[in-house]
């Protein structure tokens, strides 16, 4: 299996950084579907309370949990913090959003023992996937 099969296949928790509680953009609408397909996500947004009826955190390292998945909405150029904070909270894996891919960030993911997805979307992957 690839990291995409294995993140998808054993993942249960997506913390997802960047959702936006606008059911208008692309972040709510994947999570959306995400949420509906059986995983529990986690807003991390600091411009958010709640989204999709989950407490939404400012940071990755508020979130209370273990995260399996950090799916990443966000501009390539926050991708190097936010590869540092999954590190820190010992998620499995990083996930970045069709159109977001930063080298240098993916190659420290994976020295550090993370699964990595550039520049692919989630919910379009989960629904590749032979069930």
């Amino acid at each position: 299996m690839n990291d995409a099969e294995t993140m998808l296949r054993t993942a249960k928790t997506i913390a997802v950084v960047g959702l936006s509680s606008n059911p208008l953009r692309s972040s709510f609408g994947v999570a959306a579907a995400m949420q509906k397909d059986g995983y529990r996500i986690i807003p991390v947004n600091p411009n958010e309370s709640r989204v999709l009826g989950e407490k939404a955190y400012a940071r990755l390292e508020d979130v209370p949990e273990p995260v399996d998945i950090v799916n990443v909405f966000r501009r390539p150029e926050f991708v190097p913090d936010i590869v540092e904070s999954a590190i820190r909270i010992g998620a499995k894996g990083v996930w970045m959003q069709l159109g977001v891919e930063h080298e240098q960030a993916a190659k420290r993911a994976r020295d550090a023992g993370l699964m990595v997805v550039e520049n692919h979307c989630i919910m379009v992957a989960r629904r590749l996937l032979p069930r």
